[in-house]
């Protein structure tokens, strides 16, 4: 996958993430929902449509990694909280 491709997977997940409202947890499925919406951006863009969904496939794997990593730590982290004081 190159790295072009990666970070538009990369930026459409954390959108969809955004626009979900930030669940917890539910980065695999946005990943695989920024796949499936890149390639049908570049089939539309190019009109060729061969391996895209065996492609997506690998590319959950191949590019998962840091992109998931970086997104589950954004969303792990509590809005606008502060955690308690134990000498209270």
């Amino acid at each position: 996958m190159t790295t072009d491709r990666q970070e538009r997977i990369r930026k459409r997940a954390h959108q969809i993430w955004i626009d979900e409202g930030k669940p917890f947890e539910q980065h695999e499925r946005h990943w695989e929902q920024a796949i499936a919406d890149i390639n049908k951006e570049d089939a539309n863009g190019s009109g060729v449509h061969s391996g895209a969904a065996s492609a997506g496939a690998t590319e959950q794997v191949a590019g998962a990694g840091p992109a998931l990593a970086e997104h589950s730590k954004d969303a792990a982290k509590p809005a606008g909280r502060k955690p308690k004081r134990a000498d209270k």
